[in-house]
């Protein structure tokens, strides 16, 4: 039983890597990925779709309607059977007899009919389209929000992974260098001019660096997760970074930057559809004061005993004009209503300008700030190793104490931990200058 388990786990286990796929992408590659497979994109696709298709709805009440009809009717009431033998066409001279009219008994009636309606004038009609045209610009927007927001996060995400990886490498490095400290100081005491003591401590920071590994691998191994997560590919499918991004430069200078993101962030264009959607609404509520006018045609079949049967026919064709006089000031306060809607989109906007304004200048300065961190923490990097190449020397020839030794090797490993977070941050930095500009997409699939 165990060995048919066993080889049942190994089947299962086996078409799973079958399954399982391993990606090696370019950031550019996960990007145009992610806008296929991402969930979120895709559901902003479909939503921008449904929007779309809104059009089309409102756009058939410009056509006519026609209707087939199919009924049957019994009854004893006098005006019913009266009215059902003169559309058979069987009414006769008995049926003016008193006691006829007053007990007709039971009588039944198939009625066939097709009608026609054709609207010639609806003043709710226009503004009701335009509105649906303005929702799907601005579902349209979301889309390209959707794929924006989605590209910058795959970038994120990227840098995540090569900032992992490259402080596994740091780590990795920190264990070479942790290793070489206690074979020194197992050679000087063993060699009797070494305190055993020192021994004690290097093997201790070496323990305490291998921590930080497994520490370092897990982080790696999430991030590759977390960016396979985003990009839409399945959950035991693997992915890793095929290149480093390099330097992100932005395409204007700072103050030229908020002219790009004014003209480019789709949430501000959506406030801006937005508005003019209020102003379409503000049209379709005073719309309700006007009258509406529309034709109809109709052409009935009645029978007495056979459906679809033809006794007799009759057609009706007509114009009609509604005007809605009064509905307890319904329609003031619908206008009321869009005006005030128009009113907070219009400061809503005004508002997400601002906005704007305000994240581009804030990104611009937060790069500069990230550039200058990461020069000074090259020039850290460079003096913590030259510090320790001192120390190191120094303590072969038992100028300095393993203590000594050690402190300067924990301040080197947390110099390469903070240079390469410094890189991961001036990166990302230059990619959230694009990002609020909304022009990250375009300038990252060039």
């Amino acid at each position: 039983m165990r060995t048919v388990l066993l080889i049942i786990s190994t089947l299962v286990v086996a078409v799973g890597a079958v399954d399982a796929e391993t990606y090696s992408l370019s950031l550019k590659d996960a990007i145009a990925l992610s806008l296929g497979k991402n969930n979120l994109v895709r559901a902003a696709g479909f939503t921008a779709d449904a929007a779309r298709q809104e059009i089309a709805v409102i756009g058939s009440r410009y056509y006519p309607g026609i209707s087939f009809e199919e009924a049957f009717v019994a009854s004893n009431a006098p005006t019913q059977t009266f009215m059902m033998k003169l559309d058979q066409g069987r009414f006769s001279q008995n049926d003016f007899l008193i006691n006829n009219l007053n007990n007709p008994g039971t009588q039944h009636d198939f009625r066939t009919s097709l009608t026609l309606q054709q609207p010639i004038y609806n003043p709710s009609t226009a503004p009701a389209k335009l509105m649906a045209v303005k929702e799907a610009e601005k579902q349209g927007l979301g889309y390209d929000a959707a794929k924006e927001d989605t590209a910058f996060q795959v970038f994120r995400l990227f840098l995540d992974v090569r900032k992992s990886k490259a402080q596994l490498g740091a780590v990795e490095q920190a264990i070479g260098d942790a290793r070489e400290n206690m074979r020194l100081a197992t050679v000087r005491s063993g060699s009797g001019v070494g305190l055993r003591s020192d021994e004690l401590r290097a093997r201790t920071h070496l323990a305490s660096v291998e921590q930080q590994l497994i520490t370092a691998q897990n982080n790696l191994m999430l991030a590759r997760m977390q960016l396979a997560n985003v990009i839409g590919l399945k959950e035991d499918d693997s992915v890793d970074i095929a290149e480093s991004t390099g330097t992100i430069i932005p395409v204007a200078p700072p103050e030229d930057m908020v002219g790009v993101a004014l003209e480019n962030r789709k949430d501000l264009r959506q406030s801006m559809v937005e508005l003019e959607k209020s102003d379409a609404a503000l049209r379709l509520a005073r719309s309700g004061y006007l009258p509406s006018v529309g034709t109809f045609a109709t052409y009935q079949m009645n029978s007495k005993d056979t459906p679809f049967g033809s006794d007799n026919d009759s057609w009706a064709a007509g114009i009609s004009l509604k005007w809605q006089l009064f509905d307890g000031f319904k329609r003031y306060h619908e206008k009321d209503r869009a005006e005030a809607t128009r009113s907070a989109a219009a400061e809503l906007l005004e508002n997400r300008a601002r906005e704007v304004r305000y994240r581009v200048r804030e990104s611009s300065l937060r790069r500069e700030e990230m550039g200058k961190r990461l020069e000074v923490a090259r020039h850290s990097l460079e003096d913590a190793e030259e510090t320790v190449r001192l120390l190191t020397r120094r303590f072969d020839n038992s100028l300095a104490t393993m203590v000594e030794l050690l402190d300067a090797q924990t301040a080197l490993n947390q110099v390469r931990a903070g240079l390469v977070e410094s890189e991961a941050n001036f990166s990302l930095a230059g990619g959230n200058v694009y990002y609020t500009a909304g022009i990250f997409m375009k300038e990252m699939l060039k």
